[in-house]
């Protein structure tokens, strides 16, 4: 079978290593990205749609195929308030999601995050878990929720506290709590990908080592 793939969250940290990632895939026949500006990515399977997330009339139309993955997701210091990080990570996600349903996409992986819980005294975490049950409602055929541990990889903005933490997790977790891992960038790419190519109806959310499970 081959796949038309929608990808929000492409220029993103996961984002940027699955584009590659899915047009050297010879099942996936074409890849939609839709981006807030120009990607200046180039390739004869890529379609890029220029759009607006917060005005549906933009994309909607163009959200067709059988896939959406989903790696869009931002930092309060990026969206500069809780409501607006809330507005990207969230509202713009479930709305792509919802728009993707009812346009007969019947797959779709998500990026979410390790402790995403609705009762999470932690805002990031607590909204992660609210997106996951409201995803978990719309009734798509083969759902994935990734939650993966701390990410690494080349990232375009430097984020002080993982330059710091990264390295200490990495000693830790060789030993103990190996659960939260910290994951490559291109290893929770590959696992979405996988996702949809190896599917399983018994799981639907992959928990942060279980990430890694699912991409080899």
């Amino acid at each position: 079978m081959k796949y038309i793939a929608n990808v929000i969250g492409a220029t993103g940290l996961v984002g940027s290593q699955l584009i590659p990632l899915l047009l050297e895939n010879e099942q996936f026949e074409k890849v939609r990205i839709f981006v807030r500006r120009d990607s200046n990515i180039q390739h004869p399977k890529l379609e890029q749609q220029v759009v607006d997330f917060g005005d549906e009339q933009t994309w909607k139309t163009h959200l067709t195929g059988d896939v959406l993955f989903s790696a869009l997701g931002t930092t309060l210091k990026q969206a500069g308030s809780k409501e607006k990080e809330y507005e990207i990570d969230f509202t713009f996600n479930l709305n792509f999601a919802k728009k993707a349903k009812e346009n007969g996409i019947e797959n779709y992986v998500l990026v979410s995050s390790v402790g995403a819980n609705t009762d999470s005294r932690i805002f990031y975490t607590r909204m992660k878990g609210e997106l996951d049950e409201a995803v978990s409602k719309i009734g798509f055929k083969n759902l994935t929720i990734l939650r993966p541990s701390s990410l690494t990889g080349n990232r375009k903005e430097k984020r002080t506290a993982e330059i710091i933490s990264i390295p200490i997790l990495l000693l830790l977790t060789k030993f103990v709590f190996k659960k939260y891992r910290p994951i490559k960038d291109k290893t929770v790419a590959q696992a979405m990908i996988n996702a949809i190519l190896k599917p399983t109806s018994k799981k639907t959310i992959w928990e942060a080592d279980e990430v890694l499970r699912l991409a080899e």
